[in-house]
């Protein structure tokens, strides 16, 4: 990690921590920038109360804008299901939406969330408007996807210096600097502890932990045998799957993928039984275990795997690559055999900095239950099988 980063960002570090969990207990946080200042709320936990001091906030007991009122910020995917814009987003990645007076706090949550029932738009008189500062809103945004919630909040702009009249200033932060800081922050690992633990199949295996510098949940590397920095490494890079990799479900072919890794790297006869794992804290492709669930009732629904992460108002695939590159060169390792069906993860890790000398296919059979999971793996996502 950056020694400049270091010494730089450690109250910033703590204010985006103290501001994320705000967020996920539905509490408000403040956003500066340059000349600007703003409220916000996480659309998915808004109450009516914390609605209610939101539509009160500021000096005279009238929002700062003309228009009056908080706004609804949604991903341009989630505005175009609710028919608020065109599919595609007319070019734009957010939408801000002027909310009337009378809505209450379960109808923006139904605005927010697309696996409860959908509201009438129209009816409910919710409409665009462009009269937030878009950094005011990329930040809240990025924000509540960090606290693993729906990307969609609720803002209302303020003078900056009536701010801390409605937020301590422990939960305002300076959302400038917030996507430099979590650039830095996916490659800011610390080795944290390690232990032996035979497994089945690969008994000289030894598990290292890896502690992002917010104090996140840990990434893990699964060691098998005794692979040589000097030679390419086997290795797979794996997103943990509660679903698939502790309960064995068959939605997915995740279990199988983890499995058939250990099991592959512990007969890999180049490297004499060696390789790694890498068990990456990225859940549903980066969206979380909550919003995984989301994501399979919209499947239910008829969407498929991409269309479902879309409608919630994530990206196709939220992963990120640096935790890998980072763990991988303080294994001491820069060039990589890897075992994967996915050229994302391929051109990820050599945009990071490591080599991948070898793409080596890791295929398993399907079942009636995620056959056509997989069909939208290889058609959609441009996976190898």
């Amino acid at each position: 990690m950056n020694s400049d980063f270091q010494a730089r960002s450690a109250t910033y570090r703590a204010t985006v921590e103290r501001c994320l969990a705000e967020l996920r207990r539905g509490g408000a946080i403040g956003l500066t920038g340059r000349g600007f200042a703003g409220i916000a709320l996480a659309a998915e936990m808004v109450e009516e109360a914390s609605f209610a001091n939101l539509q009160s906030a500021s000096p005279d007991g009238a929002p700062l804008d003309s228009n009056g009122g908080p706004r609804l910020i949604l991903t341009a995917s989630r505005a175009a299901d609710l028919g608020l814009m065109p599919p595609g987003g007319a070019g734009r990645a957010l939408a801000i939406c002027k909310l009337p007076a009378a809505i209450g706090a379960e109808a923006v949550r139904q605005l927010a969330d697309p696996t409860t029932e959908t509201p009438d738009t129209p009816a409910l008189g919710v409409t665009l408007a462009d009269d937030l500062p878009l950094k005011l809103a990329e930040a809240a945004i990025d924000l509540a996807k960090a606290a693993r919630l729906l990307p969609a909040a609720i803002m209302i702009a303020l003078a900056p210096d009536a701010l801390t009249n409605w937020v301590d200033e422990t939960f305002v932060l300076d959302c400038t600097g917030l996507a430099a800081h979590q650039r830095a922050l996916a490659g800011s690992l610390k080795r944290v502890g390690s232990a032996r633990v035979p497994l089945h199949g690969a008994e000289n295996t030894e598990i290292i932990a890896f502690r992002p510098a917010d104090g996140g949940k840990e990434h893990l590397a699964i060691v098998i045998g005794n692979p040589d920095p000097a030679q390419p490494v086997l290795i797979r890079l794996h997103s943990e799957c509660f679903t698939g990799d502790l309960l064995g479900s068959l939605r997915c072919d995740c279990g199988d993928q983890l499995r058939g890794a250990i099991e592959t790297i512990a007969r890999n006869k180049p490297g004499a039984g060696s390789g790694i794992v890498l068990y990456l804290a990225q859940e549903g492709r980066g969206i979380g275990l909550i919003n995984k669930l989301r994501a399979y009732n919209l499947q239910d629904e008829g969407a498929d795997t991409l269309e479902a992460n879309l409608q919630l108002g994530f990206g196709a695939d939220e992963r990120v690559y640096q935790p890998a590159a980072e763990m991988l060169r303080q294994l001491g390792f820069t060039a990589v055999r890897l075992l994967t069906n996915n050229p994302e993860k391929m051109s990820g890790l050599e945009q990071c900095g490591i080599r991948v000398v070898e793409r080596v296919p890791h295929i398993f059979p399907s079942n009636e239950h995620n056959t056509q999971y997989l069909v939208t793996k290889a058609r959609r996502f441009g996976h190898m099988f």
